[in-house]
C-alpha cells in the first residue's frame, strides 16, 4: 500500500509513520505544514528509507494537497494533521478551527474528487482514517462509566469542539457522498517524542532542571493513559483492517489521576536521576510539585471502552502504564538534546536555516 500520513511530524504521526516504515512493506508519505508541533529529528531513525516521502504542505491548501495526491497516488489517508493543545485552544481558537475543521474539509473534498476517479477496484480498497480524540465526549460523571462508540458528543474546550466538528464532517462525507471513511477516538497518549508542552514530558524535563511541576487543581483529573506506539500499532491495524463507516475508540485501559502521574515521574527520575547527582537543594523530586489555578472548563474524568477494537480487530495495548512510562523517562533521559533543541526553538532554526 501507499499510505499518505497528515501530520506525520508531529507526536502520534512520526509514531505512525515509523511503524509502518519499520514493521510493514507500506510505502508513507508524510504531508506536514511543520508548525512548532512538527520535527523532523522525530523521524530521522526512517529518513532515508526508500518507502518514506515527505512533501511540506498545509492541509488548508486545496492546491498543495491536490498536488500530493496526484503525485503519489496514495491508496488510504491516515489524517493526523491537528492542533491539540487544549491551553492553546483557549488562549487562541482561530488556529485549532482554521486546521481541525477546514483543513478536514479540504482535504476530504481532495480525497474525494481523487476517490471518484479511481477504477472500481482502487475505489473499493480505499480508506480515509480519521484520528480523533476522547475529549469529543466530554467528561465522565460516575466512576463506573467508559466511553463508548456511542457516547454522545460533549466538547468542552475549543479543541474538543473543533475535533468533533471534523467528526462530523468524516460521516457525513461518508454517508452523503460514500467517501470510505473510519473515524477513531483515542485516549491521552504518551512516550518517545513528546513535545515538552504536554503533561508527562514538561514534568520530566522542569524536574531535571529543578523547576516547579505544575499541576492543575488539586491533580485530581483521571486521563486513561495509551503509549504511542499501542496507538500506532492500533491505527495500522484499523487502517488495514477496519470497517468502513464504523468507529472504534482506543485506550490504554491505564485510568490515572494527574497527580499519581507526577507522582510516578518523581519516583522514577529519584530512581534513575537521584536529586543527590543534580544541584538541586532538594531530598526528591516531589518537592517540586506545585498546585497551580485550574484551567477553564477542565473535564475531571476520561476513560475508554476499548473492547471493540479487541474483540474486532485483535488489538490489546502491549505497554502497561508502569513499563511505558518507565520507558518513556528513560527515553527523555537519553534523549536530552533533542528536548533542549525543541525547548530553545533550536530545531525549527536548523529547518529555516537560522543561525540565531
Amino acid at each position: 500500500m501507499k499510505i499518505l500520513v497528515t501530520g506525520g511530524a508531529g507526536f502520534i504521526g512520526s509514531a505512525v509513520v515509523r511503524h509502518i516504515v519499520n514493521n510493514t512493506q507500506d510505502t508513507v508519505i508524510n504531508l506536514d505544514k511543520l508548525t512548532y508541533a512538527g520535527n523532523l529529528e522525530s523521524l530521522k531513525s526512517i529518513s532515508t528509507s526508500s518507502r518514506y516521502h515527505f512533501e511540506q504542505v498545509d492541509i488548508c491548501d486545496p492546491k498543495g494537497v491536490a498536488d500530493v495526491f496526484e503525485k503519489y497516488q496514495p491508496d488510504a489517508i491516515m489524517h493526523l494533521a491537528a492542533e491539540s493543545h487544549v491551553d492553546r485552544s483557549i488562549d487562541g481558537p482561530a488556529a485549532f478551527i482554521e486546521t481541525n475543521i477546514i483543513g478536514t474539509y479540504v482535504l476530504l473534498e481532495t480525497a474525494r474528487s481523487y476517490w471518484k476517479s479511481l477504477d472500481d477496484i482502487r475505489q473499493n480498497k480505499f480508506r480515509f482514517h480519521h484520528i480523533s480524540t476522547d475529549e469529543v465526549y466530554g467528561d465522565l460523571e460516575s466512576p463506573e462509566d467508559l466511553f463508548t462508540e456511542d457516547t454522545p458528543y460533549a466538547p468542552s474546550s475549543p479543541y474538543s469542539a473543533s475535533k468533533a466538528s471534523s467528526d462530523h464532517l468524516v460521516r457525513a462525507w461518508l454517508r452523503t457522498y460514500g467517501l470510505p471513511t473510519i473515524v477513531t477516538n483515542c485516549s491521552n497518549n504518551y512516550g518517545p517524542f513528546h513535545f515538552p508542552e504536554k503533561l508527562i514530558p514538561l514534568i520530566i524535563l522542569n524536574a531535571l532542571e529543578g523547576k516547579p511541576l505544575p499541576v492543575y487543581g488539586k491533580g485530581n483529573q483521571i486521563r486513561d493513559w495509551l503509549y504511542v506506539e499501542d496507538h500506532a500499532r492500533a491505527l495500522y491495524k484499523v487502517v488495514t483492517e477496519g470497517i468502513v463507516g464504523e468507529t472504534y475508540n482506543i485506550g490504554g485501559h491505564n485510568e490515572k489521576q494527574n497527580i499519581d502521574v507526577v507522582s510516578t515521574i518523581c519516583n522514577l527520575l529519584d530512581e534513575l536521576r537521584p536529586v543527590a547527582s543534580t544541584n538541586h537543594q532538594i531530598a526528591s523530586y516531589k518537592e517540586l510539585i506545585t498546585f497551580v489555578k485550574d484551567r477553564p472548563g477542565h473535564d475531571m474524568r476520561y476513560a475508554i471502552d476499548a473492547s471493540k477494537i479487541d474483540r474486532e480487530l485483535g488489538w490489546i495495548p502491549q505497554e502497561t502504564f508502569q513499563s511505558g512510562i518507565r520507558k518513556t523517562v528513560i527515553w527523555y533521559l537519553e534523549n536530552l538534546n533533542w528536548a533542549h533543541s525543541v525547548q530553545d526553538g533550536s530545531y525549527q532554526r536548523e529547518r529555516l536555516g537560522i543561525d540565531k
